[in-house]
């Protein structure tokens, strides 16, 4: 498994891979509101959901080790720690309690060795001998010892954020007056009162994507509509360490370049599909308007839908002549690939990434005919009629090769045959490249979108969490259930 850098660095490497974009209308409406819901499905359908979310939800909890609450970058197989990760899977634990997959007891005592090992992991500014540093977390940590993996990684904001979401989840949940429970709130209110988000601007009001020892603060920074809109909303949440209101208005200022139609939709682009699902993990952006939205009449979850729909044409139209793209088999996103492989087909040259952001959008297309399962997974919330469809599809048609014990590997690639060493996954001469590995980041949008679809259930236990509500009031969000009183528990 080759080692790939945060979302962050991706992200601020886009511009190089920029390519002409098919224009759409100009104007297109958001889908009719669908009627899909878990009720409606076929019997067969519903086994179908059923058995993909008790599978993505066991890849979190038997991967994760039992001491630390570390959770693999990849698995099966050896593997850093992504934090990341680490912040589905402590999310996750509640998914399978509510269906019944662990008991609570179980959950809280995974969930307490998690945020113990978190809080007490050390925190300073050295090369090696740190998981961390002013609260945040590096990207990787080594699954034995929790320190930072290798001085290649960085101390990431978009990743600590992601951990972050687990650990106010938690906060949320575990609400019961046990010894357990109890302390599992004070261990997240911890971890989150001291992350310092000013320390993390030097070019405020915006907020880095990550700092080094040896390089110090990356020059770039959290800016256009991406996964870094919970970054912000923790931000300005703080109840110790707040960043200004201004850094919303400044994060938000250059939505309007990627403001446009693509492939039968008018939405705020960004080409994979995870910068469309990540944040809604744990927030409910149904019905709840920034000033960016009410200029632009529609909310955030309004605008993934647009998205899903958008990736969906694109790969019905196939502009690249892909194997396999359709209405059925669809998905760019961040994920593995055959590996930075160059193959003359004819009198063309075609090449097949490893990890990278793969996606179509207005803001860039990076296609190389791998399809990812998460990113259509994961917009189950926002568009369940056609990604139902589509998760049936791959696995009726390629499920012998990419539907294992944990779901659906990480990604496919049925363009590619070439015989050559490969970075990860194999080559299937019935199919073309498949994964051999899920990735965490990948896994736990397919099981926490599932359920928030299927009940709002994650949704739901944030709504009420106090820290959560304040960084949205303070972007300036307002309406739907934010105007309401937090429910009871």
């Amino acid at each position: 498994m080759a080692s790939r850098s945060t979302h962050a660095l991706t992200t601020g490497l886009f511009a190089a891979m920029l390519a002409a974009a098919a224009p759409g209308p100009a104007r297109a409406a958001t889908p009719a509101p669908a009627a899909t819901s878990y009720a409606a499905l076929a019997p067969a359908q519903q086994r179908m959901i059923d058995d993909l979310e008790r599978r993505t939800f066991d890849w979190f909890w038997d991967s994760a080790d039992p001491r630390t609450g570390l959770v693999p970058d990849h698995y099966p197989g050896e593997s850093f720690s992504s934090i990341a990760a680490v912040g589905f899977g402590l999310t996750a634990y509640g998914v399978g309690v509510e269906r019944g997959y662990v008991t609570r007891g179980q959950a809280a005592a995974r969930t307490l060795a998690t945020l113990r090992f978190l809080k007490d992991a050390p925190q300073n500014g050295s090369e090696d001998d740190t998981a961390g540093y002013h609260g945040f977390y590096y990207h990787f940590l080594d699954m034995q010892t929790g320190k930072r993996f290798g001085r290649w990684v960085e101390l990431s904001s978009v990743d600590t954020t992601l951990l972050l979401g687990g650990v106010l989840f938690a906060q949320s949940y575990y609400d019961r007056d046990t010894p357990a429970e109890r302390e599992i709130r004070a261990l997240a209110d911890t971890i989150y009162r001291r992350v310092d988000w000013p320390w993390m601007q030097p070019r405020a009001p915006l907020i880095s994507m990550g700092w080094t020892p040896g390089g110090k603060f990356i020059p770039a920074d959290w800016k256009g509509y991406n996964e870094g809109m919970l970054v912000y909303l923790l931000a300005l949440g703080s109840p110790t360490h707040p960043v200004r209101p201004a850094a919303w208005k400044a994060w938000t200022s250059t939505n309007d370049k990627t403001w446009g139609a693509f492939y039968g939709q008018t939405f705020l682009n960004f080409a994979p599909l995870f910068g469309h699902q990540y944040s809604h993990v744990w927030v409910d952006f149904r019905g709840i308007r920034d000033d960016w939205n009410r200029e632009h009449d529609l909310d955030y979850f309004q605008n993934s839908r647009r998205a899903t729909y958008s990736q969906r044409s694109y790969a019905i139209a196939n502009p690249g002549h892909w194997t396999g793209y359709g209405a059925d088999v669809w998905g760019l996103t961040a994920s593995n690939g055959p590996g930075g492989i160059v193959v003359e087909q004819g009198d063309k040259t075609l090449r097949f990434e490893g990890y990278t952001a793969r996606g179509a959008g207005l803001d860039y297309i990076s296609d190389d005919g791998t399809i990812a399962p998460t990113a259509a997974g994961g917009s189950i919330a926002f568009a369940p009629e056609i990604v139902v469809p589509a998760l049936a599809a791959m696995r009726q048609r390629y499920g012998k090769w990419i539907y294992d014990r944990y779901g659906f590997v990480d990604a496919f690639n049925p363009s590619f045959h070439t015989r050559t060493e490969l970075r990860t996954g194999r080559l299937v001469p019935e199919l073309g490249w498949v994964d051999s590995v899920q990735l965490g980041i990948d896994q736990g949008p397919i099981v926490l979108m599932i359920e928030n679809w299927r009940s709002g259930f994650v949704w739901d236990v944030m709504r009420r969490n106090p820290y959560l509500r304040k960084g949205l009031e303070k972007a300036g969000f307002t309406g739907g259930w934010l105007d309401q009183a937090p429910a009871s528990p």
